[in-house]
């Protein structure tokens, strides 16, 4: 993509599909939606394909990207799977669940997908659309989330033209995400003990610590920085009300210049997030305050996300 011209958006029917899957065969790269975030989409076995992701987003390349696939089969010609991996898929895939496992040593992918790591990210995703590019593209692919790195990921069409128009191939619109925060991502160790890496839907009380943040320092999936998912704006949270120069992100009570939930909703809330966030970095205020969310249930993940925001 030479950056020069802007990108065209199509909406996600069978032709738009289609057209999206043949630009990915050719070692194109698409914006097309998942029940969680918009993904940035290539086929992951093919090097100059996935290297055009990394330079469309910046993103820093010792970040992995998550394999998406659409079967049990294709899966099983990636990663290794133990007993509590595929108890967890029987439960949760598709959906919005991604999985930290070993890497088979002839798995069909890029090393720059894996970032050089024994292991791999995989999912299979719930969204129809994203279910049909990648049988239509014939291959696992790529995807990280459509917008530049650390930047407020996307649950629009419009919110990934925002920062990558002119910077990839095509864009499929079949409107907003349904869950509004990215996969939750466990890692599955060779004792069978789960370890959340990155907290999202799907959340889970049982099996190792939340430990975004390692002791190792290690990267091991998308959404571990420190810093991530920027307004491009310092970020106040727990705020019960704004100060003059804050745009307001209100939340049950506390009403603002925009809620995530009056009604106190969590799933809501998660619905809503970055819709919000990309809302109050287009205002004319230089601040964003975000009101206290629950810490509980789905609430974990959406703090992840707001700690990551005003980091």
């Amino acid at each position: 993509m030479s950056g020069k011209n802007a990108t065209e958006t199509v909406t996600a029917n069978d032709a738009g599909i289609a057209r999206a899957a043949r630009i990915v065969r050719e070692g194109g790269i698409v914006a097309v939606p998942t029940e969680t975030v918009y993904g940035l989409a290539a086929r992951a076995d093919d090097a100059a394909s996935v290297e055009k992701i990394y330079h469309a987003k910046g993103r820093p390349g010792f970040n992995p990207l998550i394999v998406h696939v659409d079967t049990m089969e294709q899966a099983g010609t990636l990663a290794e799977f133990n007993e509590a991996a595929l108890a967890m898929t029987e439960l949760y895939w598709p959906g919005p669940l991604t999985l930290v496992l070993p890497r088979k040593p002839d798995a069909a992918v890029t090393p720059a997908v894996t970032a050089g790591l024994d292991t791999i990210a995989i999912r299979m995703p719930a969204h129809p659309v994203m279910r049909a590019l990648i049988r239509e593209s014939g291959c696992p692919l790529a995807a990280p989330s459509a917008n530049r790195s650390n930047a407020i990921s996307p649950t629009t069409a419009s919110h990934v033209k925002a920062t990558l128009d002119g910077r990839i191939d095509l864009i499929l619109d079949a409107g907003p995400c349904t869950k509004g925060l990215e996969s939750t991502i466990i890692a599955i160790r060779q004792d069978g003990m789960l370890e959340v890496l990155r907290p999202g839907p799907i959340s889970l009380e049982q099996g190792g610590a939340l430990s975004a943040d390692m002791a190792s320092g290690k990267i091991e999936a998308p959404g571990q920085m420190k810093s991530h998912y920027s307004p491009g704006k310092p970020v106040r949270l727990e705020a019960h009300e704004a100060q003059a120069d804050e745009y307001l992100i209100g939340f049950g009570e506390v009403a603002g210049h925009d809620t995530l939930s009056a009604g106190g909703d969590l799933d809501e809330a998660a619905g809503r997030l970055y819709a919000a966030l990309h809302q109050a970095a287009a205002s004319d205020l230089p601040k964003i305050a975000v009101a206290p969310v629950p810490n509980a249930g789905l609430g974990v993940a959406i703090n992840d996300r707001l700690r990551r925001a005003a980091a």
